[in-house]
């Protein structure tokens, strides 16, 4: 009976202990809002979740040495419902495009009781590439002017809404356009059923309907003459309560985007089993002298555009003020690239321009059997395509770079000019095509007919 009594309390006495233990060790739970879907953001989100870099970079010491993590990803299809749920307080940080990071930002300062802080970039285009306008393959739509009267989709309230904002004001088309609020998949499902007359979109839906044959792209991003790119906001609360794990998912960041540049065809490989995304497509985004640039440092150009995006919304939405200088915190990702031997400074002066950066690099296509293939001309690579067409294989994608920008495009979407002894350049937009091709006495080709003087005719 003593024994037994004995037993009891030094049971209880155990059990006391181990209760007081867990009192102590605190439950830390990080929500983070995000955006599969989107290539720009994917350093922000889906990587950090499928790879489990965030808990990789978790601080375990001091104050969190008893910590425990539970880490939420929760998935969107638009910045929006993301500054929603933040203002709800069910998530702490969010990535997303240049519009919704200022209406995270003017939404939190207008609320009085709660503020977000903009630190750090998760992927951009300095042209504005990313954006655009699609059309029905079958569509006689060819540019802006041609929308009057007709009714168009995008997600309101995304980057692609505020560029559409913009092209609307600039060729005065404001009130002559019906703006219908689609989310990405439903905008992509009535392209390819000829539903809407344009759908509006961000990377990378527009290069997903070119690349699916459903949709023609009449504008590009790049020609709004403002960059587009994504980022990561935090509220201020959880920021101020645990900078350690704001540093550590910055840290996290970075780790991913080097991922994607380390190995761009095995990014391009898993993102689109984790998310649906063609990897070809994806591929024009991550691959060197891609769509987008991964590289976090908030730089001069980003916050102009910000204040520029800031002030279209308040003439053509009314939306709140924003306190620019308090809202922009480069403190986590300055002591990212610090802890690496990166100088910040020079860093965030430096900005990717396609029409230099991507001057000389090679054509590539993607041999389903052979993986990328690259050639130094474009004669080269036709060439190629017609020998493959031999085979019996078909190309999973052709890539080309736009003469005037830069810009990398698939070959499929762009138009071609031969011109010299068997030269030719590749042009995103007809009338660039058009201009060159009577400058140097050339002739504008598709890509089927580029290839066809390749193929031998005995």
């Amino acid at each position: 009976m003593k024994l037994a009594k004995l037993a009891l309390g030094l049971g209880l006495g155990l059990t006391t202990a181990l209760s007081s233990f867990s009192a102590l060790a605190e439950t830390i739970t990080i929500g983070i809002g995000h955006q599969s879907t989107v290539t720009n953001t994917v350093p922000g989100g889906i990587i950090l979740e499928k790879l489990e870099l965030l808990q990789k970079h978790l601080p375990t010491t001091g104050k969190y040495a008893d910590a425990e993590y539970e880490v939420i990803y929760k998935d969107y299809t638009s910045g929006p419902p993301i500054t929603n749920q933040m203002l709800a307080g069910k998530l702490a940080f969010g990535v997303m495009g240049d519009y919704p990071l200022i209406v995270n930002g003017a939404k939190f300062e207008e609320s009085g009781s709660e503020e977000s802080r903009f630190i750090a970039i998760t992927g951009y285009n300095l042209k504005g590439t990313g954006n655009g306008i699609v059309v029905p393959v079958s569509s006689d739509v060819y540019s802006i002017d041609q929308l009057a009267g007709k009714s168009v989709s995008t997600p309101v309230g995304s980057a692609a809404w505020g560029m559409l904002l913009k092209v609307l004001r600039d060729n005065d088309l404001t009130d002559k356009v019906t703006v219908v609020n689609q989310s990405p998949p439903v905008g992509v499902n009535n392209i390819a059923q000829g539903k809407i007359g344009a759908h509006i979109d961000f990377c990378p839906w527009s290069e997903v309907m070119e690349f699916r044959g459903t949709g023609r792209k009449i504008y590009d991003g790049s020609e709004a003459g403002i960059p587009t790119f994504h980022g990561t906001v935090v509220a201020t609360s959880f920021a101020e309560k645990y900078p350690e794990i704001v540093q550590a998912y910055v840290d996290a960041t970075l780790e991913a985007q080097e991922w994607i540049a380390a190995d761009p065809v095995t990014a391009a490989v898993k993102v689109s089993e984790w998310t649906g995304i063609e990897k070809e497509v994806l591929y024009l985004y991550f691959s060197k002298g891609g769509i987008s640039t991964f590289e976090a440092s908030v730089k001069p150009q980003w916050v102009d555009a910000l204040k520029y995006d800031h002030d279209l919304l308040v003439k053509e939405k009314g939306i709140p003020p924003l306190t620019f200088d308090k809202w922009v915190d480069e403190t986590y990702v300055k002591a990212a690239y610090a802890a690496k031997g990166v100088d910040y400074d020079t860093l965030a002066a430096t900005v990717v321009d396609t029409k230099e950066a991507n001057v000389g690099l090679p054509v590539e296509f993607w041999h389903p059997r052979d993986g990328i293939q690259q050639f130094q001309t474009i004669s080269e690579m036709l060439n190629a395509i017609a020998e493959v067409g031999n085979t019996g294989f078909k190309l999973n994608a052709i890539y080309v770079y736009d003469k005037p920008s830069g810009l990398k495009l698939f070959g499929n979407t762009a138009f071609f000019v031969k011109f010299g002894a068997d030269e030719y350049a590749a042009f995103m937009r007809k009338g660039d095509a058009d201009a060159f091709a009577a400058e140097a006495e050339g002739e504008v080709l598709d890509l089927p007919t580029a290839v066809a003087a390749y193929v031998p005719t005995e």
